[in-house]
């Protein structure tokens, strides 16, 4: 081999030990950087059924196609085991149209064929005012079917992921007929209990309940009566917080400072719909992503829709439907 070749093949050995050397510092400081972003990432996934109105009936009212009510719930639940992934569910509220124990042992059983953990939130169709069935019988009774509860109070909260703090609260009324909510000042003083420790555990709080902080559309007989007093608790916090809540039976998501408000529709009522929504906890920021689902009985829909007072009220934009929000920690 000539002396011109083998320095040319010394020089060649050379500049590839170094682009491997200069390679490896780049993939150092990609490691490096991805680690230290995504070390603080950890995904949620979870379905929001509201308004189920499971009920015996065999004939509609109004707005809600209540003889279609079980089909309804069956297709949700199936479409829900379809997913993959799905950390939790949870129906936020008006499970069964009437508070009467064979029909809340009818939502259990259709609720027990989830492939996942499920949660409970009142809603003021489960609670009655002179009712045999009243809220504390039927939190035990919901207790004694789903063992994943274990709160011995109605309102309630649980970790399902590092980085999340699940609250859900109970906002009925079962001391007079209305459909106005209203939180007790001794869950108020536990939502801040709650929410400190979600502060200090860097965690995002997800708050479940039945009746609106922020209405999707006025409605004077639906309202939170204590709306301010909530809101007083949830402004000493500036961390992202997200409510998650059914009663007006209309999809609506809206975002106000830190506060994500997310209303989700009825099974019962157009558009007959649920949400799986997933949720990337970032470093400096939290990514919600809204996957809509509607019912697949388009027959039933379509009923219901000729039914419904405004169908586009209830089933807001497209940015209340398919949508992502970001929020900056």
């Amino acid at each position: 081999m000539s002396k011109k070749k083998r320095k040319s093949n010394k020089k060649q050995k050379k500049t590839n030990f170094l682009g491997k050397i200069f390679f490896c510092f780049v993939m150092a400081i990609v490691v490096y950087f991805g680690i230290n972003t995504f070390s603080f990432a950890q995904t949620l996934k979870f379905a929001q059924i509201s308004d189920v109105h499971l009920s015996n009936k065999n004939v509609d009212t109004s707005y809600k196609v209540l003889a279609s009510s079980q089909e309804l719930f069956e297709d949700a639940i199936e479409q829900i085991n379809e997913v993959p992934n799905i950390d939790f569910v949870i129906e936020t509220g008006d499970l069964v149209d009437k508070p009467r124990k064979e029909l809340v042992e009818k939502a259990c059983k259709q609720l027990n064929k989830l492939n996942t953990p499920w949660y409970f939130a009142f809603g003021n169709h489960d609670a009655a005012i002179g009712t045999t069935f009243n809220k504390d019988e039927y939190f035990a009774f919901i207790k004694d079917k789903n063992s994943n509860i274990t709160s011995s109070k109605r309102y309630y909260s649980f970790v399902p992921k590092n980085g999340y703090r699940v609250i859900v609260l109970d906002s009925t009324i079962d001391t007079r007929i209305t459909a106005n909510g209203e939180i007790p000042e001794e869950q108020l003083e536990w939502l801040d209990t709650e929410l400190s420790k979600a502060k200090l555990q860097q965690q995002i709080p997800l708050i479940f309940m039945h009746n609106p902080l922020q209405e999707p559309f006025p409605s004077f007989h639906h309202r939170l009566l204590n709306a301010q007093e909530l809101q007083a608790i949830l402004d000493k916090y500036e961390m992202p917080i997200a409510i998650f809540t059914g009663h007006y039976h209309a999809a609506k998501i809206y975002k106000d400072g830190n506060i994500l408000h997310v209303s989700t529709p009825s099974l019962v009522t157009y558009p007959n719909a649920f949400r799986i929504i997933t949720i990337n906890n970032l470093k400096d920021k939290v990514i919600f992503t809204f996957d809509f689902r509607e019912t697949r009985l388009k027959e039933i829909q379509k009923k219901a829709k000729l039914m419904t007072f405004s169908a586009s009220t209830l089933k807001g934009e497209e940015g209340d439907r398919n949508t992502v929000v970001i929020m900056q920690k």
